[in-house]
């Protein structure tokens, strides 16, 4: 019949459509390759590195050239004071200026750039965790998409042979007219939900390439996604605590901070150059000049204890947050891992029972070969066989997804 070639017709192009095949990990390189969230955050990390040589630099002597010129007349004896003028005055000066500051206190302020580098680097490890996620879990779903296609193509492919024998026999009066338009419907149907199927499979890919930001709208077979459970790591060396440590840190690098912008700063200056006014022998007016400064903080209105008491509070959420989720993270883990030992003893029992309803399709096309069957007893083993064989594949995609989810925390 011309609609059952379609169908044949239609195995033979899918079949070599997907001729190529890739796995996860090809997904996931390209992923992480083309993110502009992972760019902008490790480009951010350079910066970080950039701003501790500029701080390094702000403390080396300063050096730089300045000149001035200024001509004050005096007109009919209008004019400027010549004494608060000097009617006029001109300077070229070399200036070199040096704030005098502590290893500790360089340190200190280099140590929160640090911090800001090593938060940056933990955003970075939890953005690849987030994008390996999300592209495992639409590579699962596509994976189980394409199981689901399969599978349609092998039912279609075990109806079309067993309807060339039915249609034999009811020419020779073994089985009603009814009996083999029974089972053409049941043909017919299975041919729609290959097409159904495919069409999933199809968006699943898309999506999985769109994610992974892959421009290709052909289709390609996947391999198992090969991803196992990982036990995550205790809460002192897992990535989603750092930051509770890193923020840690960074509430101590600002208290001392904060204390030493209340201890005395000292600068040290000096200039070279030309300076004069032109009132008396100006070409002996070559020089120099050096000095220092000095700031020694008394009062401030108290803003310090209320820095201290704001900081104090930080820390005070900090520890909340911290322990809040640290409960969390077990609760996670724990669920995680009792779903996927239910699922995974779910699947030892469906197996179980694709073996007796492949057994009884055997059974079953051996009678029809004798006429032994009746057409409806066979349709409802097919189904049967298909309700369960869907079972699996929903809780095979169904583990592998909680799998996903528990080893993203294993980092």
């Amino acid at each position: 019949m011309k609609w059952l070639s379609g169908v044949i017709l239609s195995i033979f192009i899918y079949s070599a459509s997907l001729a190529q095949t890739y796995n996860l990990d090809h997904y996931l390189e390209i992923a992480k390759t083309t993110s502009p969230l992972l760019k902008d955050l490790r480009n951010q990390s350079s910066l970080s590195q950039i701003d501790s040589m500029r701080l390094r630099a702000t403390y080396k002597a300063q050096v730089n050239g300045t000149s001035n010129g200024l001509i004050a007349p005096v007109i009919g004896g209008y004019g400027y004071a010549g004494a608060v003028t000097n009617n006029q005055t001109f300077s070229a000066l070399v200036g070199v200026n040096k704030a005098i500051i502590s290893k500790e206190n360089l340190n200190t302020q280099l140590s929160a750039i640090t911090l800001t580098r090593d938060s940056l680097h933990n955003a970075v490890q939890l953005s690849e965790q987030d994008l390996r996620r999300a592209i495992t879990a639409q590579y699962i779903t596509a994976y189980g998409s394409l199981q689901q296609l399969k599978f349609a193509r092998q039912v279609v492919e075990l109806l079309s042979q067993e309807e060339g024998l039915l249609k034999e026999l009811t020419r020779a009066n073994t089985y009603k007219q009814a009996d083999y338009l029974t089972f053409l419907v049941t043909l017919k149907q299975q041919q729609l939900l290959l097409f159904q199927a495919r069409s999933q499979y199809k968006n699943d890919y898309t999506t999985l390439n769109y994610l992974s930001g892959i421009l290709d709208t052909a289709m390609v077979d996947l391999s198992d996604p090969d991803i196992h459970r990982n036990l995550p790591p205790e809460a002192g060396g897992s990535i989603f605590f750092t930051k509770y440590r890193i923020d840690s840190l960074r509430l101590i690098s600002e208290r001392k901070i904060l204390d030493f912008t209340y201890k005395p700063k000292a600068n040290i200056f000096a200039d070279a150059g030309y300076n004069t006014d032109f009132s008396d022998q100006p070409y002996k007016n070559f020089g120099t000049s050096f000095g220092f400064s000095l700031t020694l903080p008394i009062f401030d209105g108290g803003q310090r204890k209320l820095v201290y008491k704001k900081l104090s509070l930080e820390e005070d959420t900090r520890r909340y947050y911290k322990s809040f989720f640290d409960v969390q993270y077990r609760q996670q883990i724990a669920q995680l891992n009792q779903q996927i030992n239910e699922n995974e003893n779910l699947i030892t029992q469906i197996n179980d029972q694709i073996k007796y309803t492949e057994s009884l399709i055997k059974v079953d096309t051996q009678l029809l070969q004798t006429g032994d069957l009746k057409i409806a007893d066979l349709i409802l083993a097919v189904n049967n066989y298909l309700t369960v064989k869907n079972l699996l594949t929903q809780t095979t995609v169904s583990r592998l997804q909680l799998i996903n989810q528990l080893n993203y925390w294993n980092k």
